[in-house]
């Protein structure tokens, strides 16, 4: 499995490449926070853990994940 995870203060984003269908939906939901055009493309740190988790929570493909501290 290729996951990376992206951490900030309070919350853990994982990402499974292998299973994202590049919905789109996390860019157009948080796109200060999901960048797919940059390196590294999730920038946990300009968003809340809680606007973070609501988009990945609409993640149709669950390749996105997260995991609060």
């Amino acid at each position: 499995m290729a996951q990376r995870d992206y951490e900030a203060e309070d919350i853990i984003v994982h990402w499974n490449s292998e299973i994202c269908q590049h919905s789109g939906i996390c860019a157009r939901g948080l796109a200060a926070v999901f960048q797919p055009k940059e390196r590294p493309w999730i920038k946990v740190e300009n968003g809340t853990s809680q606007e973070i988790s609501e988009v990945i929570d609409r993640c149709p493909s669950k390749a996105l994940a997260y995991t609060l501290k």
